[in-house]
C-alpha cells in the first residue's frame, strides 16, 4: 500500500450547473458547467456545485452524454487512494456474492459487479470459472483498468482478468483507437456449472462477456415447468433455456437461433451433457409464421431476444419487432401452454413491456394470464433511483384455457 500523502490539489474539478443535485449515478452535460481548463476525458475529478460546494468524486468524459459518473459522494478523503477505494468496493460486491447469496454452491459463473447497482457506474465484472471479464461501458474505468486488475487479483488470486469494451460503448464514449489497439481478442475457454449444467464457454468473447449470468435463476424455474411439454426456446443463444427444459423432463425440445457461432456453441453443451435437444438455424420471425400451421404446437415457449432497443431514436422501430415476434409466439403456442417473455432492453419500462405482451395477445387472438414477473438473478441488483439497473425484464404467461 502507498503510505505517501496523496496531492488533491493535482485532481481536476468540475462545477455542476445548478445547486440541486439530482439522485441516480449518472450527470448529464446539460447539468454541467464547462470546466475552466481542459481535463481529460476518463479522469477521475472532484465535483462541486454552482455555489462552489464540495460533493464528491466522478469519472468525466466530455464526448458522452452522461457527462459524469458518480463514485462517491460528501467524504473529500475517499478516492485519495483510487486503488484502494475499487478494492473496497469490489470486496464490498464480492462478499454479497460469495457469502451473503452463497452463489458459488450453485454456480460457477456470476456477476461480481453490476456497474450502478454496485456504485461503480460504468464497470460490469463477470466470473466465469477461473476468468474474470471486465466490460467497460465507461471511458474512466477504462483508465482505472490496471487498479481494477490490481483490485480482482487480490480477491480472486489465481483467476486470469481479460477486458473487453462493447461496440455502444465504443461509440457512446468515444473510446480512441489507441484504447481499442490495447484489447486483446478473447481466446481462453474455460468450464462452468449452472445448476447441474455444464457449458464451454469464452469468456470476453461473442455477445456480452460470454454468458448471460443474469438469466441463470429464470433458466431453473422455467425449467422446471418443462416436465411433458413440448418446448420451444425461440433466440435459444447457447441453448440455457432449452438444456434446462431437456434436463428437468421436458418431452420435446427446440432451440431456434440465427447465430451459427451460438448454436455450435449450444449443440456442445448438449453433447457435454448428454441431452437431447433439436437445435435449429432459423431466423425466429419466419420460423414462428411457418409453426402456425403445424399440427404439433408447443406447449411452453422462451421468447428471450437480444436487445431490440438501443438507443431512444430506436425505441418506436424496437417496440415493433417485440410486439411482432411476441404476437408470432403466442400465435404459434397451444391451448393451455405456457410462455415466458423476456426483454433485455433497459429503455423498455416494465409497465410498457407488460402492455406490450397484451397488446400482442390481442393481435395473436389470444387470451393470457399474467402469472408472474421475472428479472435478472441477485447478483445484479438494483438502484431504486435508478430505473436502467432493472434492464431485464420477464413475464410468465398462461395461454387461452388447455
Amino acid at each position: 500500500m502507498n503510505d505517501a500523502k496523496p496531492d488533491r490539489s493535482a485532481r481536476p474539478l468540475v462545477r455542476l450547473a445548478t445547486d440541486e443535485l439530482s439522485s441516480g449515478p449518472w450527470v448529464y452535460a446539460r447539468h454541467v458547467a464547462q470546466p475552466d481548463e481542459a481535463i481529460e476525458d476518463g479522469a477521475l475529478v472532484e465535483v462541486q456545485d454552482e455555489s462552489a460546494r464540495f460533493l464528491g468524486h466522478a469519472l468525466y468524459n466530455s464526448a458522452s452524454d452522461i457527462r459524469l459518473r458518480w463514485l462517491a459522494r460528501g467524504r473529500r478523503n475517499e478516492l485519495d487512494r483510487p486503488r484502494e477505494f475499487l478494492l473496497r468496493q469490489l470486496k464490498n460486491a464480492d462478499t454479497l456474492r460469495r457469502r451473503t447469496l452463497r452463489l458459488p454452491e450453485v454456480t460457477t459463473a456470476y456477476r461480481v459487479a453490476h456497474a450502478e447497482g454496485d456504485d461503480l457506474p460504468g464497470l460490469i465484472v463477470d466470473r466465469m470459472n477461473d476468468i474474470l471479464c471486465c466490460e467497460h461501458h465507461a471511458l474512466g474505468f477504462w483508465r482505472l483498468r490496471h487498479d481494477v486488475q490490481w483490485a480482482l487479483e487480490q480477491l480472486y488470486p489465481g483467476c486470469k482478468v481479460v477486458h473487453r469494451i462493447p461496440q455502444g460503448a465504443i461509440e457512446a464514449e468515444c473510446y480512441s483507437r489507441d484504447d481499442l489497439a490495447e484489447l486483446a481478442e478473447a481466446q481462453d475457454e474455460t468450464e462452468i456449472e449452472e445448476h447441474g449444467l455444464r457449458y464451454r464457454v469464452r469468456p470476453g468473447a461473442g455477445h456480452k462477456t460470454g454468458w448471460f449470468c443474469d438469466q441463470r435463476d429464470n433458466r431453473l424455474a422455467v425449467g422446471k415447468l418443462a416436465a411433458g411439454r413440448d418446448v420451444l426456446d425461440i433466440c435459444c443463444n447457447a441453448g440455457g433455456f432449452a438444456l434446462q427444459a431437456a434436463r428437468l423432463g421436458a418431452r420435446t425440445v427446440r432451440g431456434v437461433d440465427i447465430d451459427e457461432v451460438v448454436l455450435a456453441r449450444a449443440q456442445e453443451a448438449a453433447k457435454l451433457n448428454r441431452l437431447n435437444v433439436d437445435f435449429i438455424h432459423h431466423d425466429a420471425f419466419p420460423y414462428l409464421r411457418q409453426l402456425q400451421s403445424d399440427a404439433v404446437k408447443p406447449n411452453l415457449v422462451v421468447v428471450d431476444p437480444h436487445k431490440l432497443i438501443g438507443s431512444r431514436t430506436g425505441f418506436d422501430s424496437g417496440l415493433i419487432k417485440y410486439l411482432d415476434l411476441n404476437a408470432l409466439a403466442l400465435g404459434a403456442a397451444r391451448p393451455g401452454a405456457l410462455v415466458a417473455s423476456f426483454s433485455c432492453s433497459g429503455l423498455l419500462q416494465e409497465n410498457q413491456f407488460v402492455g406490450m405482451l397484451f397488446q400482442a395477445a390481442r393481435r395473436a387472438g389470444r387470451e393470457i394470464r399474467l402469472l408472474g414477473a421475472l428479472g435478472a438473478g441477485p447478483d445484479h441488483p438494483q438502484r431504486p433511483d435508478f430505473s436502467r439497473s432493472r434492464y431485464l425484464k420477464g413475464a410468465l404467461l398462461a395461454v387461452d384455457p388447455a
